[in-house]
């Protein structure tokens, strides 16, 4: 697990891209789409992808644990993005340009205010000692999940601070396929980022919870291996076949974390395949539920009014054949 890298910033494809302009299948509304040619990132190449650890990409929303007011808390991912003006001046030079090299910014004029609590993402470049834009344009950053922000409410559905827990979904000591749902010290998780998925995240894809009983969790990035006898191929051909066609394929994608930290990743739509499509393979996962605060363990100290944490309470200890078939009403 030393291996595994956190996603503090954007992950680069594991194939060289190019610009296509078509209706995107990712985004409603874009006009253009990246797709991967059939050559390999060099930066993939020179981490040794060859011998990295290929891990499942979730489609939810990246989070993030580290300190805030001096207790392990939980962040969600808050990019800081340009004003209109400034960003239609930024690719109007990036089309005449073919990059944005050489882009001039003035970052606190060009970009919008964030929360006087945000923080720049590990990796992100200073000058001066500010925070400057990568050259997509965008700062990336993290804001603390409060619990009284309504904007952030499904995430803070998954921890209580008070009690210094956070609900987590990984693969379980029993079994690679078999998932747990457990309550995790925030502590245990400092520094590590997590993806966020559930009922009322991007269309929920993994069919969990419903609308008038919804269930999200935290999933540790790069806790999921991809599964099969062998891992995925390396070249597009081969790759494409496998997602099309395995069974292990029906996932959203692939990020393959490298011995040197470095990290890489394809999409579906990189390949021009649609997402989701069919079953997904994580969501047909069994799990098992592992919620109770009356252990021996602190979570006593959790609120009646958690709902959710006291509705799994009550499913403690059973085992569904499906991620998409807990309910709160079994």
């Amino acid at each position: 697990m030393s291996r595994l890298s956190s996603v503090q910033q954007k992950v680069p494809c594991l194939f060289l891209t190019e610009v296509k302009q078509e209706q995107s299948r990712k985004r409603l509304g874009q006009p253009f789409q990246v797709i991967a040619t059939g050559h390999l990132n060099p930066l993939a190449l020179e981490s040794n992808v060859e011998s990295a650890l290929a891990t499942e990409k979730l489609d939810g929303t990246c989070c993030y644990v580290t300190y805030y007011e001096g207790q392990p808390y939980l962040w969600a991912r808050l990019d800081r993005k340009p004003t209109k003006l400034a960003d239609k001046s930024f690719k109007k030079y990036q089309h005449s340009h073919k990059s944005s090299k050489g882009f001039t910014w003035k970052v606190e004029e060009d970009f919008r205010t964030v929360p006087e609590a945000w923080i720049p993402a590990h990796g992100v470049k200073h000058h001066e000692g500010t925070p400057v834009p990568d050259e997509h344009g965008h700062i990336p950053g993290w804001v603390p999940v409060q619990t009284d922000n309504k904007q952030y409410c499904w995430h803070s559905s998954t921890v209580d601070y008070d009690a210094g827990v956070a609900l987590v979904l990984r693969p379980g000591d029993q079994s690679p396929d078999l998932l747990e749902l457990a309550l995790v010290p925030l502590v245990d998780l400092m520094e590590q980022t997590l993806e966020l998925i559930g009922t009322n995240v991007n269309g929920n894809p993994y069919g969990m919870g419903a609308k008038k009983q919804p269930l999200h969790a935290l999933v540790p990035h790069g806790s999921v291996g991809v599964g099969g006898p062998s891992p995925p191929p390396l070249d597009l051909q081969g790759l494409t076949s496998w997602f099309q066609e395995s069974r292990e394929g029906g996932v959203e994608g692939i990020v393959w974390h490298c011995d040197d930290g470095t990290l890489v990743k394809v999409h579906r739509h990189h390949l021009g395949l649609g997402w989701p499509d069919g079953d997904c393979s994580f969501s047909a996962r069994p799990v098992e539920v592992r919620v109770d605060w009356t252990a021996d363990h602190d979570y006593h100290r959790l609120p009646p009014t958690k709902d959710l944490f006291a509705s799994l309470s009550r499913l403690d200890g059973r085992r569904f054949s499906r991620l998409q078939d807990v309910r709160f009403d079994t």
